[in-house]
């Protein structure tokens, strides 16, 4: 399955991209963030959410979508 990654804020200071395309082969957003996390290392010491087709989902969710987004904590104000 071809999925679009994209990073926000922090997130895509340690990837050091906006977006990009990745073929993903597993099934859970576990298997993916495992994928990123041997890519860009830094990913691990960071926080962030995942969002699939713009919903949050745990890391326990199937991998459906085509479009997934890291989101680092949002600050409130």
């Amino acid at each position: 399955m071809l999925l679009t990654i994209k990073y926000f804020g922090l997130i895509a200071e340690v990837t050091q991209k906006s977006e990009e395309t990745l073929e993903f082969s597993g099934k859970h957003i576990s298997e993916l963030l495992t994928l990123l996390y041997a890519k860009y290392e830094a990913l691990k010491t960071k926080d962030f959410q995942v969002a699939q087709n713009q919903e949050l989902v745990a890391t326990d969710a199937l991998v459906s979508g085509q479009e997934i987004a890291l989101l680092p904590p949002f600050a409130g104000g």
